[in-house]
């Protein structure tokens, strides 16, 4: 029988690392995007897990299951670094003369602003959230993870993924678009995306199955 997926990454099959990538590398981005709001950073999220992945390969436990779980792990703790990192340039920047005047732009980036007002909006209500609620929102909903894949992933509890997924999703009805009233029943909206003006999170696919 074929080594699984798992024992050939612990091995440091370079085609068992290919294969990982090919299947897990988009995921990984869209978790660094959620978590950091930044498409440079989302980027370098997916370049360090990897990275680390390699380097740690004799972490990996051995026997049977999916790899994606100890993979996110890995994207977390990386990303927690990245957002460490990025404050510390921010407030060293903040320091800094203000820069004398520049071109304007507005008109190149016009197109742009569009495309990311989602984006600022999805941030600035995780914002509000606290760092653990941001990561259960991020692996349960936006990369389907069930309870104990993001458990495994995080190093807590099944409990204590619930109870923070739970509160995170109360949080974010009260941060639904100024004026609106929160609905008290659960958002409606296609399965793992974000309702109306995505500043709400729902259920993941699968959590409808539970």
């Amino acid at each position: 029988m074929e080594p699984s997926l798992r024992v050939r990454v612990r091995a440091g099959d370079p085609d068992a690392f290919g294969e990982l990538f090919d299947e897990c590398a988009q995921g990984i981005y869209g978790l660094g995007l959620n978590l950091t709001a930044s498409r440079a950073d989302a980027e370098d999220v997916v370049s360090l897990t990897f990275l680390e992945a390699w380097r740690h390969r004799d972490r990996l436990d051995p026997g049977e299951g999916p790899v994606v779980p100890w993979l996110v792990g890995i994207a977390v703790n990386v990303t927690r670094n990245t957002v460490r990192a990025a404050r510390h340039h921010e407030a060293a920047m903040s320091r800094l003369p203000p820069p004398g005047s520049v071109p304007d732009f507005t008109d190149e980036t016009a197109e742009r602003i569009d495309a990311t007002a989602d984006l600022r909006r999805v941030s600035d209500a995780l914002k509000a959230l606290r760092r653990g609620e941001r990561e259960v929102i991020a692996l349960c909903v936006w990369s389907e993870l069930d309870y104990a894949e993001a458990a495994k992933a995080l190093g807590v509890p099944v409990g204590t993924v619930k109870s923070r997924l739970s509160r995170a999703r109360r949080k974010l009805r009260k941060l639904a678009a100024p004026g609106e009233q929160a609905a008290p029943e659960e958002p409606v909206a296609e399965p793992g995306h974000l309702a109306d003006d995505r500043s709400v999170a729902v259920r993941s696919p699968k959590e409808g199955t539970r």
